[in-house]
């Protein structure tokens, strides 16, 4: 196997900060822990959550994980749904597939991995902190023979080319 991969805590100033936007006047819990596999075959990274939540059908939130990871060049870290939820309440990802670039780690936002979700589904779905409710997969790519991409990424989330 391939070590291409490092998951870490953002700071906890970054953590809190973001974990405000997202939830004024709750109090930041403790960092959740990192991600990490099931068993030796899996393929997804558990990511855990930082709190105690339900989502009514129809319903969005948006978790700051607090969670960053240090890609090497020519992977991507590619998010989803845990596979069960996806089945018993079609929990899907807002943007379908998470992509996280190896250069999102360097960004503003110190690389802190969002995931946004909404039950699509006609049951409500509760999730206890500390349970998995999504995955990530470690993954390579190529690029095209003709690209000569040069840009830097200096922002944070969903703003690759944005300062």
């Amino acid at each position: 196997m391939n070590r291409v991969a490092k998951f870490m805590a953002v700071s906890r100033v970054q953590f809190e900060g973001d974990w405000a936007e997202a939830f004024p006047g709750v109090f930041a819990p403790d960092f959740p822990r990192l991600p990490q596999r099931a068993t030796a075959g899996s393929a997804g990274y558990d990511f855990f959550s930082p709190l105690d939540f339900e989502l009514k059908p129809g319903e969005t939130l948006k978790i700051p994980t607090g969670v960053r990871c240090r890609i090497s060049e020519g992977w991507v870290l590619m998010l989803f749904p845990r596979s069960g939820l996806g089945f018993k309440y079609r929990l899907m990802l807002n943007n379908t597939v998470g992509v996280v670039d190896a250069d999102y780690f360097g960004a503003k936002n110190e690389g802190h991995i969002f995931v946004k979700l909404t039950n699509a589904g006609d049951r409500p779905l509760s999730v206890k902190r500390g349970e998995a409710f999504a995955q990530g997969v470690l993954l390579p790519f190529g690029i095209a023979e003709d690209d000569d991409a040069s840009d830097i990424r200096t922002g944070g989330l969903g703003s690759t080319n944005r300062t």
